[in-house]
């Protein structure tokens, strides 16, 4: 792993941890990247040196410190799901905003935001209720289709798969109705396409998903100047 983890101050005062990971050659922009409701583990890592090798130094913070300070697990059991799903509604949506706000305060822009599951959810409504960032980019977030009344304050795309057990299409399609402004990209896939090495994995739609948010955070830099 090429990260450290650092301890931001949440709005609150309360410290939690986060991985940094420094940006691979040219610095192209600070990215918060929000975890599964699994923690901040190999997965998440993996995702977070990937986006580092493109030129974005990131920060993962860890979501539950609240609940269980490090909370990380490898396993998706249900007793895993349900361990990271009570601390996630547990902590709830206004320390989660918190935090992430914490750590969009840290970076220097353009700062952008990304997340993956619990993370996708948590990186649209970033996108929706706090100021700084340049563009978000949320991986199959299961309550993005009910904040489609919720309006993105940067360019802001999300990202689905087709064959989702957990987030039914009907939904998926009343929020591209009502959100005309936000890209919705369907896959041919399940949910947790973009997870490496899991049996969720899907190749095709997790190099295209990665792609578009290249090219999204490319573009909303452009555009803001720097």
């Amino acid at each position: 792993m090429s990260g450290t983890v650092i301890e931001l101050k949440s709005g609150d005062g309360f410290r939690f941890n986060a991985l940094h990971v420094p940006a691979k050659g040219a610095r192209k922009g600070g990215l918060v990247l929000v975890q599964e409701i699994f923690g901040v583990n190999s997965y998440m890592i993996e995702a977070c040196e990937r986006f580092a090798a493109e030129g974005y130094e990131v920060l993962a913070p860890s979501m539950f410190d609240r609940q269980k300070k490090g909370f990380v697990t490898e396993s998706h059991s249900p007793e895993a799901i349900a361990e990271g799903g009570g601390y996630a509604r547990a902590n709830g949506l206004e320390n989660a905003m918190a935090d992430i706000a914490a750590c969009i305060a840290e970076l220097e822009a353009p700062v952008f935001i990304t997340g993956f599951c619990y993370g996708g959810s948590m990186a649209y409504l970033a996108a929706c209720q706090l100021e700084g960032l340049s563009a978000a980019s949320g991986y199959y977030g299961s309550l993005v289709p009910g904040a489609k009344d919720q309006s993105p304050k940067c360019p802001t795309i999300v990202h689905f798969g087709q064959h989702d057990a957990h987030i039914p299409m009907d939904g998926v399609r009343a929020f591209e109705q009502a959100r005309r402004d936000v890209p919705v990209y369907v896959y041919d896939a399940g949910h947790g396409f973009a997870r490496r090495r899991s049996d969720d994995y899907d190749a095709h739609a997790d190099d295209l998903a990665f792609r578009r948010t290249l090219d999204l955070f490319n573009q909303a830099a452009a555009d803001a100047g720097f």
